[in-house]
Protein backbone atom coordinates (compact mmCIF):
# COMPACT_ATOMS: atom_id res chain seq x y z
CA UNK A 1 0.00 0.00 0.00
CA UNK A 2 1.64 3.45 -1.01
CA UNK A 3 0.41 6.06 1.54
CA UNK A 4 0.42 9.34 0.57
CA UNK A 5 0.67 12.24 3.05
CA UNK A 6 -0.43 15.89 2.22
CA UNK A 7 -0.33 18.84 4.91
CA UNK A 8 -2.80 21.74 5.18
CA UNK A 9 -4.90 24.49 7.72
CA UNK A 10 -8.22 23.69 5.75
CA UNK A 11 -10.39 25.94 7.18
CA UNK A 12 -13.54 25.71 5.57
CA UNK A 13 -13.26 23.29 2.92
CA UNK A 14 -13.74 24.38 -0.89
CA UNK A 15 -13.37 23.28 -4.51
CA UNK A 16 -9.87 23.77 -4.49
CA UNK A 17 -9.24 21.67 -1.80
CA UNK A 18 -10.84 18.76 -3.09
CA UNK A 19 -9.34 19.04 -6.24
CA UNK A 20 -6.06 19.01 -4.23
CA UNK A 21 -6.96 16.16 -2.46
CA UNK A 22 -8.27 13.96 -5.36
CA UNK A 23 -5.16 15.16 -7.23
CA UNK A 24 -3.09 13.85 -4.20
CA UNK A 25 -5.09 10.48 -4.07
CA UNK A 26 -3.57 9.80 -7.74
CA UNK A 27 -0.43 9.06 -6.13
CA UNK A 28 -1.02 6.27 -3.92
CA UNK A 29 -3.51 4.00 -2.56
CA UNK A 30 -3.93 5.51 1.02
CA UNK A 31 -4.19 9.34 1.88
CA UNK A 32 -3.24 10.75 4.95
CA UNK A 33 -4.01 14.73 5.64
CA UNK A 34 -1.88 15.86 8.78
CA UNK A 35 -3.99 19.21 9.54
CA UNK A 36 -2.04 21.76 11.23
CA UNK A 37 -2.43 22.29 15.03
CA UNK A 38 -4.27 25.96 16.00
CA UNK A 39 -1.05 27.08 17.66
CA UNK A 40 1.32 26.48 14.91
CA UNK A 41 -1.64 27.88 12.46
CA UNK A 42 -0.99 30.86 15.06
CA UNK A 43 2.78 31.15 14.32
CA UNK A 44 2.66 30.71 10.42
CA UNK A 45 0.19 32.83 9.73
CA UNK A 46 -0.62 35.19 12.44
CA UNK A 47 -4.34 34.28 12.97
CA UNK A 48 -5.88 31.69 14.61
CA UNK A 49 -8.07 29.24 12.29
CA UNK A 50 -12.04 30.29 12.08
CA UNK A 51 -12.45 26.73 12.64
CA UNK A 52 -11.38 24.62 16.29
CA UNK A 53 -8.67 21.74 15.14
CA UNK A 54 -12.04 19.33 15.72
CA UNK A 55 -13.89 20.91 13.74
CA UNK A 56 -11.34 20.71 10.64
CA UNK A 57 -10.87 17.34 11.38
CA UNK A 58 -14.33 16.50 11.19
CA UNK A 59 -14.93 18.38 8.15
CA UNK A 60 -12.16 16.59 6.44
CA UNK A 61 -13.57 13.05 7.56
CA UNK A 62 -16.68 13.42 5.45
CA UNK A 63 -14.54 13.83 2.58
CA UNK A 64 -14.44 10.83 0.11
CA UNK A 65 -10.47 11.02 -1.08
CA UNK A 66 -9.25 10.71 2.42
CA UNK A 67 -8.56 7.74 4.46
CA UNK A 68 -6.97 9.54 7.32
CA UNK A 69 -6.91 12.46 9.20
CA UNK A 70 -4.25 13.31 11.80
CA UNK A 71 -3.64 16.26 13.95
CA UNK A 72 -0.13 17.90 12.82
CA UNK A 73 2.86 18.07 14.43
CA UNK A 74 2.26 20.33 17.75
CA UNK A 75 6.15 22.18 16.44
CA UNK A 76 6.86 23.17 13.29
CA UNK A 77 9.77 21.63 11.24
CA UNK A 78 10.19 18.87 13.72
CA UNK A 79 7.59 16.06 11.21
CA UNK A 80 6.71 13.68 13.84
CA UNK A 81 3.83 12.86 12.11
CA UNK A 82 5.52 11.96 8.62
CA UNK A 83 8.22 9.84 11.06
CA UNK A 84 5.40 8.37 12.29
CA UNK A 85 3.43 7.63 9.10
CA UNK A 86 6.20 7.05 6.75
CA UNK A 87 4.63 8.10 3.75
CA UNK A 88 6.31 6.89 0.73
CA UNK A 89 4.85 10.45 -1.26
CA UNK A 90 4.42 14.04 0.00
CA UNK A 91 1.87 15.48 -2.06
CA UNK A 92 2.16 19.53 -1.52
CA UNK A 93 -0.46 22.39 -2.89
CA UNK A 94 0.56 24.18 -5.13
CA UNK A 95 1.34 27.31 -2.67
CA UNK A 96 3.39 25.73 -0.15
CA UNK A 97 7.03 26.40 -1.61
CA UNK A 98 8.24 27.21 1.73
CA UNK A 99 6.98 23.90 3.11
CA UNK A 100 8.41 22.20 0.11
CA UNK A 101 12.07 24.05 0.91
CA UNK A 102 11.92 22.79 4.37
CA UNK A 103 10.92 18.90 3.48
CA UNK A 104 13.92 18.79 1.05
CA UNK A 105 16.14 20.54 3.54
CA UNK A 106 15.11 17.86 5.85
CA UNK A 107 14.97 15.14 3.59
CA UNK A 108 17.88 13.78 4.83
CA UNK A 109 16.42 12.38 8.39
CA UNK A 110 14.04 10.33 6.27
CA UNK A 111 15.60 7.27 6.41
CA UNK A 112 12.97 5.85 3.80
CA UNK A 113 13.44 8.80 1.26
CA UNK A 114 9.70 9.42 0.19
CA UNK A 115 8.93 11.56 -2.79
CA UNK A 116 8.21 15.28 -2.99
CA UNK A 117 5.34 16.35 -5.58
CA UNK A 118 3.65 19.58 -5.62
CA UNK A 119 0.13 19.05 -7.42
CA UNK A 120 -1.29 21.92 -9.51
CA UNK A 121 -3.87 24.83 -8.10
CA UNK A 122 -7.45 24.81 -9.16
CA UNK A 123 -9.05 28.03 -9.51
CA UNK A 124 -6.14 29.90 -7.26
CA UNK A 125 -7.67 33.16 -7.84
CA UNK A 126 -11.23 32.10 -6.56
CA UNK A 127 -10.59 29.30 -4.38
CA UNK A 128 -8.11 30.24 -1.82
CA UNK A 129 -9.04 30.26 1.61
CA UNK A 130 -7.22 33.70 2.31
CA UNK A 131 -9.72 35.14 -0.86
CA UNK A 132 -12.84 33.02 0.14
CA UNK A 133 -12.48 34.05 4.11
CA UNK A 134 -12.09 37.66 3.16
Amino acid sequence: MKKVMVFGVFDGVHDGHRVFLKEAKTCGDYLIVAIAQDEVVLRLKGRLPDETLENRIDGLKREPFIDEVVPGDAVVGTYEVVFEHRPEVIALGYDQGVLKEDLEKSASRFFWKPKIVVMGGYGPDTYHSSLLNK
